[in-house]
């Protein structure tokens, strides 16, 4: 019988079974950002130890840096001391850290990729939800907490337990103003946020290998959202292309035995799967959620749901249109917005950008709307400026930032004020997330966000589009 992907890489990564039926993983890659770090490193100190594996652990800053200002200190003290302690550890440690102003800072999940730093076959942490983006390389990624960013500090291993694997094929072709960002909306609202406990996702079909890195990056990067432990797409020559001359890849005859190798850890054709999902993406519409969680979403053309209509979450309903004043039967087009967010690692990519800017080109953003666009990385910056992507969206009358997380969980200035509806190309819709108890947030695409943007409201983006 063959092996899935997630088969391989446990199998060549596991050190040990511990007596808790757990694994003892050697993890390839370490990401480590400013927020959930500290106390790590105050820990290993604590207990006199040093951080194993300087070489295979990477820093950023994401969270809490301002996407207006470069200045320093940070107005926030509590933000200027996490920036402190993080380029602290790294000196101290030697571990690589991408700086502002380095090129190469920018959102953890942005950075790893876009540097060729996560690679297939690989196992990847990060002290992030996250951290499943890097999956779509065909790496087993997944978030993990502060004890257990110790643990991989001091021995560069981590106990954890083998999921078991869903395979999740997209069939078909999408059709106009359908994205990645849809696809993983419509499966979450299909199965739950609690739907993939329990589970690796694999997702596989002709759809998925239809799509550019990037894509399915926003992709797996959701699969968290879903309840999965985390999600993966088996590389192939889309991938390795991607990788081809990127900073930290392989070069030159290195490059080509790697790729062999990688292409090697894709799932067996007889591999044995614990469930598998089908979803055909031809009859799919671009999505929209309209409650407290990823899984409340609809298509964009669709009526808000009846609480009635989900017998086993019919409270959650009730609790969401209470909070987002929404009227259950009603088309949810023409839901009055107030701030349009383009941004987050599920959505700040260069492709992401060029999407937005595509239907803002030669528009304007209604009266009213607070718009603004952040980058996921100083790269993705620069690649945007290059193109002309800043003009456009500044044209248009969104505001064009520095890299960061942003408003995506608003532990910077960038945060929603009192009520305030916000079209978001971010990843959750809880309350409170984006910096006010009472604001509301509605997940979408990029060029989602973009065209509510324009008309001041929830709309469909296929009327934009040639």
């Amino acid at each position: 019988m063959g092996k899935t992907l997630l088969d391989k890489v446990w199998d060549l990564h596991r050190a040990a079974t511990l007596p808790s039926g757990e694994d003892q993983l050697f993890i390839g890659l370490h990401l480590i950002h400013e927020v959930t770090s500290p106390q790590a490193f105050a820990m290993i100190q604590e207990r006199g130890c040093v951080v194993s594996r300087p070489d295979l652990t990477v820093a950023t800053v994401d969270h809490i840096v301002p996407t207006r200002s470069v200045s320093r200190p940070l107005e926030d003290e509590l933000a200027e001391e996490m920036l402190r302690a993080l380029e602290r550890n790294t000196a101290e440690n030697g571990i690589r850290f991408f700086n502002r102003g380095s090129g190469k800072q920018g959102i953890v999940h942005v950075v790893g990729p876009e540097q060729g730093l996560t690679q297939p076959g690989m196992t990847i942490v990060c002290g992030d939800s996250h951290t499943a983006t890097h999956g779509a390389f065909g790496a087993i990624a997944f978030g993990i907490g502060t004890s257990q960013i110790r643990d991989v500090l001091a021995t560069q291993t981590l106990a954890v337990g083998k999921p078991k694997v869903r395979r999740i094929v997209f069939t078909g072709t999408p059709g106009k103003g359908v994205s990645a960002k849809d696809y993983i909306l419509a499966l979450i609202a299909r199965l739950g946020v609690n739907g993939g406990i329990g589970y690796a996702y694999e997702y596989a079909g002709e759809a998925i290998e239809a799509l550019d890195m990037e894509g399915r990056l926003t992709l797996c990067n959701m699969s968290i959202e879903g309840g999965a432990k985390c999600g993966y797409v088996n590389p192939d020559r889309v991938t390795v292309e991607y990788l081809r001359g990127k900073p930290f890849a392989p070069s030159g005859p290195a490059f080509e035995k790697a790729a062999e190798f990688w292409l090697s850890m894709a799932s067996d054709p007889d591999a044995c799967y614990d469930d598998e999902v089908s979803i055909d993406v031809s009859s799919l519409e671009p999505q929209v959620t309209w409650g407290i969680n990823p899984g409340q979403g609809i298509a964009v053309t669709a009526s808000l749901p009846f609480p009635e209509s989900f017998p086993d979450g019919a409270e959650t309903a009730r609790a969401a249109y209470a909070h987002m004043g929404l009227t259950p039967g009603k088309p949810i087009i023409g839901t009055k917005i107030d701030v349009a967010f383009i941004g987050s690692c599920t959505n700040g990519r260069l492709s992401d950008l060029r999407s937005a800017a595509g239907i803002l080109k030669g528009r304007r953003v209604a009266p009213g709307v607070r718009a603004f666009v952040v980058p996921g990385s100083e790269q993705v910056k620069a690649a945007a400026e290059l193109e002309g992507l800043d003009r456009i969206f500044m044209d248009a009358g969104f505001e064009w930032r520095g890299a960061g997380c942003s408003m995506c969980l608003a532990m910077n200035p960038d945060r929603l004020s009192g009520r305030e509806l916000s079209a978001s190309s971010s990843n959750r819709n809880f309350i409170g997330r984006q910096g006010s108890a009472s604001g509301r947030t509605m997940l979408m695409s990029p060029a989602m966000v973009a065209a509510a943007a324009v008309r001041g409201e929830i709309c469909d983006v296929r009327e934009y589009m040639p």
